[in-house]
């Protein structure tokens, strides 16, 4: 038998049963592992041609029961990512707006295979007693994602958290604990890591096209802070807004706070930083093998915007030092990017040639004219995917790095090996982007120590590593989870 660059059988014709076996074989046997489920989005192997979820259930495959925390935006648009790459039964949905809960549950059972109504809850405790799911996805606001995801380990659930891993240092490193504590595999969503034209840029680097790299711009010029200053009002009837805002400091309701807009407050996530920064930072130290920076600066407020409402700065610098070189990040929410081509982007300059990265499309430029610079564009797949294509809400260009990284999860699961945005790279990611923030409001850098997980020298900044919480929530304790 013949088979492809994959370790792949190559089947001319056969019957989904044989398929399905010969995937589970090459699962068993190491041969699927992240990497090939990232090339295999990228060029669109047999199986993933042959739309494995519609048979899989009735080809014997264990179907993986799920439970998505958060249903607005992002839950769904992780939740049918997953459902078109895996043989699933969502059984659990929960969120604290009920209208937004019900739609989601009409949305996946149409969409799911058995076309079963997941059952629908306003707290999440209650989902997780039940103690019946394998995966739990965990996409509420920032401030909720620490609580549910240390819960869910609990339960004896594997985790998709979404990026950032907590607001403060002490929450995301109380996330790795728990996730280390109970045995669990649990990936951020930090897709960069799974993009699989950034897949192939990584590779320039590994490679060495590069040479040395000392430096690396990371910006975002995106007029994405909010703007307006909107009436306090009471909260719709359909919204728990005791529950939605939990632990955070609770603030007067207006139209910013729910949905999508709550990123404007500092009580709920940590601004532009927190938000996209940690994307970019990630995928710079994913592509470089890069840990922890040793030293942290920052400075920015808000210089243009004075009038709206959003508390979060408008302009923003912070440089992560590695010693032998530097990650500088640049945002500003006006204006115009200074390469309108890579408006969000991270920006390799090495001693060969510079490399321009983004969602959207990568740019190799080396530095010798006589070399070939090398440009790649983001693959859609919408023709493998046609419900990408009309699917409200859904950032096309990035649902093909979704369905890698849960293809990369799943994997994991089966093997218990660390998925390739294991959370401890997002407690990485998270806390740099973290102590940024911190750095820019004490005015002052601050040098991390990785192994106590404090700031050297500084009890000022050692004491700002976790906000309190509102009671009755009891902020969680790394010793202690």
């Amino acid at each position: 038998m013949a088979y492809n660059d994959f370790g792949l059988p190559l089947l001319e014709r056969t019957d989904n049963k044989t398929v399905v076996n010969l995937s589970r074989k090459a699962i068993k046997n190491g041969l699927m592992n992240r990497r090939l489920f990232i090339k295999s989005s990228a060029a669109g192997f047999a199986l993933s041609g042959l739309n494995l979820p519609k048979f899989a259930n009735a080809a014997g495959i264990d179907t993986k029961r799920v439970g998505l925390i958060g249903t607005g935006w992002y839950g769904k648009c992780d939740l049918l990512r997953l459902i078109q790459v895996a043989p699933i039964e969502v059984v659990s949905l929960c969120d604290v707006d009920s209208q937004m809960l019900s739609e989601a549950a009409d949305i996946v059972a149409s969409r799911q295979l058995s076309k079963k109504r997941p059952r629908t809850y306003g707290d999440y405790r209650e989902m997780l007693k039940e103690k019946d799911l394998d995966i739990v996805l965990i996409d509420t606001p920032d401030h909720w994602h620490a609580l549910p995801m240390i819960d869910a380990v609990k339960a004896g659930a594997d985790v998709y958290v979404q990026k950032p891993t907590g607001v403060d240092v002490v929450e995301s490193q109380a996330m790795l604990a728990a996730a280390r504590k109970y045995g669990r595999v649990v990936q951020v969503g930090t897709q960069r890591r799974s993009t699989p034209h950034l897949v192939e840029a990584r590779d320039l680097i590994q490679e060495g096209k590069l040479g040395k790299i000392a430096h690396v711009e990371l910006c975002c010029y995106y007029h994405m802070r909010a703007k307006g200053n909107p009436p306090d009002t009471n909260p719709p009837s359909h919204l728990d807004y005791e529950m939605w805002t939990g632990p955070a400091p609770m603030r007067p309701y207006n139209s910013f706070v729910h949905p999508r807009k709550w990123r404007a407050f500092t009580e709920y996530g940590n601004g532009i930083v927190g938000d996209m920064c940690v994307h970019m930072l990630d995928t710079a130290r994913w592509m470089m093998n890069r840990g922890w920076p040793t030293k942290i600066s920052s400075n920015g407020g808000i210089f243009v915007d004075k009038d709206s409402k959003a508390n979060i700065p408008d302009t923003q610098t912070a440089t992560f030092d590695y010693g032998d070189m530097q990650m500088v990040w640049n945002h500003r929410s006006w204006g115009t990017a200074p390469d309108p081509e890579y408006p969000w982007a991270a920006i390799f300059y090495g001693e060969k040639g510079t490399l321009k990265a983004s969602v959207h499309k990568y740019d190799f430029i080396p530095r010798d004219k006589n070399q070939r610079t090398i440009h790649k564009d983001v693959a859609f797949e919408l023709e493998q995917y046609p419900e990408d294509k009309v699917e409200k809400g859904l950032e096309k260009h990035v649902a093909p790095a979704i369905r890698g990284h849960m293809k990369d999860f799943l994997s994991c699961i089966e093997t218990r090996d660390k998925p390739v945005a294991d959370i401890e790279q997002g407690h990485i990611s998270s806390t740099s982007c973290i102590l940024a923030n911190l750095a820019m409001q004490l005015g002052r850098n601050l040098e991390w120590d990785p192994v106590s997980h404090t700031v050297r020298g500084d009890q000022e900044a050692n004491t700002l590593l976790a906000r309190p919480y509102r009671s009755p929530w009891i902020h969680p304790d790394p010793e202690t989870v």
